[in-house]
């Protein structure tokens, strides 16, 4: 399976380095919690950095509503993807620095992405964006420009 380039927009790549460098400082972080900032730094690092209105509108960036279907389970659910302070497992809200979290940013619709969970490594497929902040932004911007 060919590893597709991620897109991210140059605000959330800047907003999720700080993420990452920040977290590193916590005295409490564990190998586990480690591992899964080293996982993120190396998709932004190798992800190409976009204006939010030259992002396509099925890529999963931060604050998208995503159907993701586990391709081993054959569930699929519908997540928000948030930064650590937004994160609501009951919600539905998962955060970026959750291996799952990290795993979707910067996908698209019909990906399928192979990933270390705790459990082992889940195959997931990317299969809606049902909201996406820089679609919905454009989506406002054409809305007001005919008034």
């Amino acid at each position: 399976m060919k590893k597709r380039q991620l897109i991210i927009t140059q605000a959330d790549h800047q907003r999720l380095v700080e993420l990452t460098r920040g977290a590193r400082l916590d005295p409490r972080l564990g190998a586990e919690a480690l591992a899964a900032l080293n996982a993120l730094d190396a998709e932004l690092w190798s992800a190409r950095r976009v204006s939010p209105g030259d992002v396509p509108p099925d890529v999963v960036t931060m604050n998208s509503v995503v159907r993701i279907r586990d391709l081993d389970t054959g569930d699929a659910d519908d997540y928000e993807l948030v930064y650590p302070a937004y994160a609501d497992i009951e919600r539905n809200r998962i955060s970026v620095l959750a291996p799952i979290g990290t795993a979707i940013l910067g996908y698209r619709i019909g990906d399928v992405i192979q990933w270390p969970v705790p459990a082992g490594v889940c195959r997931l497929q990317i299969e809606d964006v049902l909201y996406q902040p820089e679609r919905a932004a454009f989506a406002g911007e054409m809305a007001g420009a005919g008034t």
